[in-house]
């Protein structure tokens, strides 16, 4: 991903992440009737990275290392996993399954409407890099 200018590393990176997103939408909608079922989200990606490889322009990531007084009141260590608990709630069950079927369908409309700009974003800087090598920006 690094000999790739630094705009298709982010289309790429995005549509990797959105691609992951609509896995995890399935999942919730598969579940949505398993008791007790939490449902889940994708975490958005770091773009900071892409700026670090682009020349040295860095953004500081915050860097959480837990105290033994933390661990005791029951803090846990952030996975590296890019799947997280749904934060976007809006109700729960009683047998503990929180997963909304209108929640998931309109995240997935969002899921395939992102997907949709980025893919035009590549067809138009396709465009722009055709037409600056000369060879025609016709598409």
């Amino acid at each position: 991903m690094s000999d790739m200018p630094t705009i298709f590393s982010a289309i790429q990176m995005r549509m990797q992440n959105l691609s992951q997103r609509q896995q995890v939408i399935a999942q919730n909608l598969a579940n949505s009737e398993t008791p007790g079922y939490k449902s889940r989200d994708v975490a958005e990606p770091n773009f900071g990275d892409l700026l670090q490889g682009a020349g040295g322009i860095g953004i500081a990531k915050p860097r959480v290392e837990l105290t033994g007084s933390m661990q005791r009141l029951g803090a846990v260590q952030p996975s590296a996993s890019s799947t997280i608990l749904d934060k976007d709630v809006t109700e729960t069950k009683p047998d503990g399954n929180n997963v909304t079927l209108e929640d998931q369908l309109l995240k997935m409309g969002k899921v395939q409407a992102d997907f949709s700009a980025m893919t035009n974003i590549y067809r138009k800087q396709m465009v722009l890099l055709k037409t600056a090598l000369g060879k025609g920006g016709n598409g």
